[in-house]
């Protein structure tokens, strides 16, 4: 797969990126290289090797899952600029 330059351009201008006409050759040159690289990994035989999130074998941690009464209200909206009633209060965005 290759892109054009006016492809070059469509994507300069959603990624709100200020591209001078002539740097598109050059940034055409790089994105078919990149899109070129990742042709290449499709060829990668994967067969047999799981997915993984990490390099290094890793296990979150886990905690204790209980049930409380809550009653935190007053500790969870301490640092609030503003609150009443235990809810934050917001000014008002939405006419």
């Amino acid at each position: 797969m290759s892109v054009d330059a006016a492809t070059i351009r469509r994507i300069a201008r959603l990624a709100r990126i200020a591209l001078p006409e002539a740097d598109v050759p050059a940034m055409q040159d790089e994105i078919n290289a990149i899109l070129g690289f990742v042709e290449q990994l499709g060829e990668v035989n994967v067969e047999g090797v799981e997915p993984m999130t990490s390099v290094t074998p890793m296990a979150l941690k886990m905690r204790e899952d209980v049930v409380t009464a809550g009653g935190e209200a007053d500790r969870v909206t301490r640092n609030a600029p503003q609150s009443e009633d235990h809810y934050f209060l917001v000014p008002k965005v939405v006419e």
